[in-house]
Parts: structure tokens; C-alpha cells; sequence
């Protein structure tokens, strides 16, 4: 019998990529241990972080670094001992926070001991000086919004340096010269993996620092990081990971950066189904950048092949929150079929906190190259409006005196009142009109989906304000149109 032998550098590799993977889920079962309990949703605001960022324990040290626009306080975390410098930064758009959750889990955990992890932890720390700024753009948070109070994208001011937080990035990686950043970003929820209607979890970029999109040694490094925190994620998000197209953008910090000679890593988290705060892509920043930490420090990274990045899949756009398929319409007297996909958009609410959905039409006819999140086949189905309750109501107050339920069996899901705030989001799911309004007829692009979707005389399914209730679910968010 023939036998076969590995080269050893292929053992060594493979045994690598087996032990990071046993590791990468052992901190993914651990990761509720970590988790900052104060954080439960992504809006959270600098006076909310503050506190938490006093409690950071030895072996991390916090420091004040500079202040935004409206003078808030731009903090930084400092961890390790070691040679080589990385700098890590969040939210330098306001409303991109789920990483930000995730650096204060990563405070934790570097913080904890006797665990099982203190060789993981220990040779981070003494090979590493880890450089976090957790909250990069504070005035943004404020308002939950991409940009500064200076209404300036601060991703694509590397060149002016016109916002004081993109002047004071620069001046830490000038300053620091760290061998590796890190770029955390949330992305649209609505990005494919490639054309397979997978939504994409997590994206990944290694940026081109030219317009021929060359490979040095610099991105190279870029590509082998990714390749590995691809592979470690991949058994918790089978299929769901994409990279970005890296086409050079030159105004925008990531290209910048690894053209100043620093690794750029750029992750951007996308979106979970039913999970709209991203607690699950949360825990998979902190398996990944923990594990890409490891590699820098042990230098494991080296072992990765461009070739496995190169293999990602790109983002695709070729996703609505609810794709209907083959939906019957009246025009003109006429049958027409034709898929319907719809968005949910996050509307919020500062006083609360929270935000609520409003919903729209996004496209119609044929969807067919297209998937969503959700999906419902509508063959043999008519859409047609929904009901009107007879009465108009004082208020939505009077909703209470109502029997919804049996009235949505039927269909009734649309109500009139005399008075009410436009401001105001219904908790019941309902689609109210002022008094005098008329109720839109479907289907129109940009339009509130608010219908039903019919078999003969029957109602099968009730829409109001793009979501819907079958005979197993239930309506959820209404609205005020």
C-alpha cells in the first residue's frame, strides 16, 4: 500500500487553522460571561458609555484624547505591553454602534483571569499594544445619525481633515504607527453574499490604497487577517459573510490608512433575522477580533493565502425585508401578476431610545433575480386594499374599545380618526388616517403597505404597514399615515 505524507509546513498550517477554530468557539460559547450587561441596544449615547468606561479595570487604562465638534469627550483604552501596535476604532458613524458593544465585551474579557483564556489573553497582551477608541464620533451617537454635528461623512475626510474627530484619527495613527487598524462599521441589512439571496452577517474589506488596487505587503497582511476571521466565523454564519468591492475611494480613511503604511481591516456588520438590536452579530465581533488579535500577535496570520480572501464573495444588493412572489393585481378591468418587495426603514425615537418601522414599497413587477428576507408566494393570490372600519374614531385611544383581532380576521386594519399626532407610532397594528384622508389604493411605489392579499373571498393575508399576520403570526407595528 502507497502512503502518502503531508509536507510538514501544510501540517503545521492545518493544525493551526484547527486550534484557532476550537478557540474561536470556545470564546463564542464564553461570550455571554463577557457581555456588558449595560448594553442592550445599539442606541445608546457618550453619556451612557462614560460610566461604563470609568468601571474599565486593570490591565486597561482609559484616557481622554481629545473631544468632538460639541465637545464631547473622545476617549481611548489602552491594553498590553508588547512591540506591536494595533489601533481599533468604532462608531466614526454615530449610528453604527453593534462594534461598539462589542470593544466593551473585548474590555471585559481582557479584564477577566483564571477562565481558561489567560494564554490566549497573555499572549495578546505582551506582544501587543491594543489601542481602542470605542466611540469616535459621540455627537453622532447623540443623534443616532452617520455623520458629525458637522454634517460632514468623517469617512471621507481623510484628505481635509475638516472634523475635529477625523483630525484626531489621523493624528493617532500618524503618531502611533501601528502596525494593524481595525475599521468597525455596520452596513446595510439589506446586502447580499454575491447573487446566492443569502443576507450577508458580516462583510469584510481588505481597502486598495491606489486606483490599480495593488497588493504590498501592507494589504497584503489586510487579506491574510480577513481570511482567517472568515474562516473562524464561517461555522456560525455558514455562507453568510461577503467582502466589499474594493474599488479606491480617496478621500476615505480606510484607503488612506493602509496608503500611510498601516494594515487596514475594515468589518462591517450587517443584519441577523430577528435580530434587530444585533446581539448575534455583536458576539461574532468579538469571536472575530478576538481571534484576529491572536493572529497578529502570534504572527499565525502569515500562514493565510490571499487566495482564501480573493474567495469571499462580494456584497450583493439583491435583497428587500419581504419579497412577494407572483401577486395578482386589477388594472384596468385586467389580471396582471406581480412581485411586490418591500423595506422596513427605522424611524427613530430619541426620547425612548427605541425606534419603530416605517415601511415601503420598494419595487414592482418581476422581482424574479431578487430575494428577501422574507419571502411569501402569492400564486393564486389577488392584493387588493384594506378595509376601512366604518366609524372614524375621537383618537387611537378609542382603538382600546375595539374588538382588533376579530376585525382583522376580516381584513379591517385601516381607521380614521379626528385627531392624533403624526409623530405618533400606533403599538397596536393598525394604519390610521386622518379624518378626511383618503386610503391609498395598492399598488404604488413608495407607498405604505397597507393590503391584503386574497383567495376568492378569503383573507389570507393582512398587511399593514409592511408586515403581516397569517393564521400563525402576528401584526406588529402600526402606523399613522
Amino acid at each position: 500500500m502507497r502512503k502518502f505524507f503531508l509536507p510538514l509546513p501544510l501540517l503545521l498550517m492545518i493544525s493551526t487553522h484547527l486550534q484557532a477554530q476550537d478557540v474561536a468557539r470556545q470564546l463564542h460559547d464564553a461570550h455571554e460571561t463577557y457581555k456588558e450587561k449595560k448594553l442592550t441596544h445599539r442606541r445608546f449615547k457618550h453619556a451612557d458609555m462614560v460610566p461604563m468606561l470609568q468601571s474599565v479595570t486593570q490591565p486597561l487604562s482609559v484616557s481622554p484624547i481629545g473631544e468632538s465638534l460639541e465637545k464631547r469627550a473622545i476617549y481611548q483604552v489602552k491594553a498590553g505591553t508588547g512591540p506591536t501596535n494595533v489601533l481599533l476604532w468604532s462608531q466614526m458613524h454615530g449610528d453604527e454602534a453593534t462594534a461598539t458593544m462589542a470593544l466593551f465585551d473585548i474590555f471585559n474579557f481582557l479584564s477577566a483571569h483564571g477562565d481558561g483564556f489567560d494564554t490566549f489573553r497573555q499572549t495578546i497582551l505582551a506582544k501587543t499594544t491594543l489601542y481602542f477608541l470605542p466611540m469616535l464620533n459621540p455627537d453622532g451617537a447623540e443623534r443616532f445619525q452617520r455623520r458629525t454635528a458637522t454634517d460632514i461623512d468623517m469617512n471621507r475626510d481623510a484628505l481635509r481633515l475638516q472634523t475635529p474627530e477625523g483630525a484626531l484619527l489621523k493624528h493617532m495613527q500618524q503618531t502611533l504607527q501601528p502596525l494593524v487598524g481595525f475599521n468597525l462599521h455596520d452596513q446595510n441589512p439589506r446586502y447580499s453574499v454575491g447573487k446566492t439571496g443569502k443576507q450577508a452577517v458580516m462583510s469584510f474589506l481588505a481597502t486598495a490604497y491606489d486606483e490599480d488596487r495593488n497588493i504590498n505587503d501592507v494589504r497584503q497582511r489586510s487579506m491574510q487577517l480577513i481570511a482567517g476571521m472568515n474562516r473562524v466565523l464561517q461555522p456560525f454564519i455558514p455562507g453568510q459573510i461577503a467582502r466589499y468591492d474594493d474599488e479606491f475611494e480617496p478621500r476615505a480613511f480606510g484607503d488612506n490608512i493602509q496608503k500611510w503604511g498601516t494594515t487596514l481591516v475594515l468589518i462591517e456588520s450587517g443584519g441577523y433575522k430577528g435580530d434587530p438590536e444585533k446581539m448575534t452579530i455583536r458576539r461574532l465581533n468579538f469571536v472575530a477580533i478576538l481571534s484576529a488579535l491572536k493572529a497578529i500577535a502570534d504572527g499565525s496570520y502569515r500562514q493565510e493565502a490571499n487566495a482564501d480572501y480573493l474567495a469571499i464573495p462580494e456584497n450583493g444588493r439583491a435583497l428587500f425585508d419581504v419579497l412577494i412572489r407572483n401577486a395578482t393585481i386589477v388594472r384596468g378591468g385586467k389580471p396582471v401578476m406581480v412581485d411586490v418587495g418591500i423595506n422596513h426603514y427605522e424611524i427613530n425615537d430619541q426620547a425612548s431610545r427605541q425606534f419603530q418601522y416605517k415601511s415601503s414599497i420598494e419595487d414592482i413587477g418581476d422581482l424574479s433575480t431578487f430575494h428577501g428576507i422574507d419571502e411569501i408566494d402569492a400564486t393564486g393570490l389577488t392584493l387588493v386594499p384594506a378595509r376601512v372600519h366604518a366609524d372614524t374614531l375621537e383618537s387611537p385611544a378609542d382603538l382600546a374599545k375595539l374588538d382588533l383581532p376579530a376585525l382583522q380576521r376580516d381584513g379591517i386594519v385601516v381607521f380614521r380618526v379626528r385627531q392624533a399626532s403624526k409623530d405618533e407610532f400606533p403599538s397596536q397594528a393598525v394604519h390610521l388616517l386622518l379624518d378626511g384622508e383618503i386610503p391609498a389604493q395598492p399598488l404604488q411605489l413608495e407607498q405604505i403597505p397597507t393590503f391584503l392579499l386574497m383567495k376568492g373571498k378569503q383573507v389570507t393575508y393582512t398587511f399593514v404597514n409592511g408586515f403581516w399576520q397569517d393564521c400563525t403570526g402576528n401584526l406588529r407595528n402600526g402606523i399613522l399615515d
